[in-house]
């Protein structure tokens, strides 16, 4: 069995694959000062929900954008399951060459969601990933990455709103009834909701405009399903992608 693990500024997703099928997958906080064996014990936790003996995992492969988190996670991996995982960075195979100025500069995750849109939908593609930061990425039709753009996350606007204007609260992030709200609570959702999707939207036609293509938009991450049903641009939510394209990575490496 081959464990996939995630590591974003903001969530670690862990998945157990058995061929192609996904078996489980599992979404924690990223705590860079957690331990070796805090992280190992956690991850033991969660697989064994599955009822798979740590004995069963033969490969793990890793997508990081965290740097000290391998630091946790290699001899993490070494220590509970005696495997030196695969890293997502330069040198790796991922069948897809990417046009950047420097290459070494793309995220792990941004190369990862790139490498499994290509592989399960036609055509040209720009994937949408929904974390810490809001990152746009454009896909050939031939597997070409050729680049994108990166904002603020939803969170990180949200946070920073609550952070810097001392009289409004943290909210929670759900619809509004209406853009033209009537409390505070309900005015900051409408605002961050509606001004993400609009953000959402106007990046995706400008993409389209700059590459004259008509691409597919995929949309990822923890926030994928809550923001597309606001967007008029994204065709469909593919919240498990960087996990197979993890999968689809480690093949081409084995």
């Amino acid at each position: 069995m081959l464990l996939v693990i995630d590591v974003g500024n903001s969530n670690t997703v862990v998945g157990l694959y058995e061929g192609e099928k996904l078996l489980n997958h599992w979404r924690v906080r990223t705590v860079a000062d957690h331990t070796i064996d805090e992280y190992g014990m956690l991850i033991l936790n969660l697989y064994r929900t599955s009822k798979v003996g740590s004995k069963t995992i033969s490969n793990i492969i890793i997508s990081c954008v965290v740097p000290s988190m391998l630091n946790i996670l290699e001899p993490l991996c070494k220590r509970y399951f005696h495997i030196s995982p695969l890293i997502v960075g330069p040198g790796i195979r991922t069948g897809m060459p990417i046009y950047y100025d420097n290459p070494k500069e793309v995220g792990a995750d941004r190369v990862v969601n790139a490498v499994a849109a290509h592989e399960k939908y036609p055509g040209d593609l720009i994937i949408v990933d929904f974390g810490t930061a809001t990152t746009f990425d454009f896909v050939t039709k031939k597997g070409e990455y050729m680049g994108g753009c990166i904002s603020p996350g939803v969170m990180i606007a949200s946070h920073a709103l609550f952070e810097k204007a001392s009289k409004l609260p943290p909210v929670e992030l759900s619809r509004p009834k209406s853009v033209v709200a009537k409390d505070t609570v309900s005015s900051m959702q409408a605002g961050i909701m509606f001004g993400y999707a609009g953000l959402v939207d106007g990046i995706v036609d400008r993409i389209k405009k700059e590459t004259k293509t008509e691409p597919t938009v995929i949309a990822t991450g923890g926030l994928a399903e809550v923001m597309a049903s606001e967007t008029r641009s994204i065709d469909f939510v593919d919240e498990m992608l960087t996990l197979e394209g993890l999968r689809i990575i480690f093949l081409r490496n084995k």
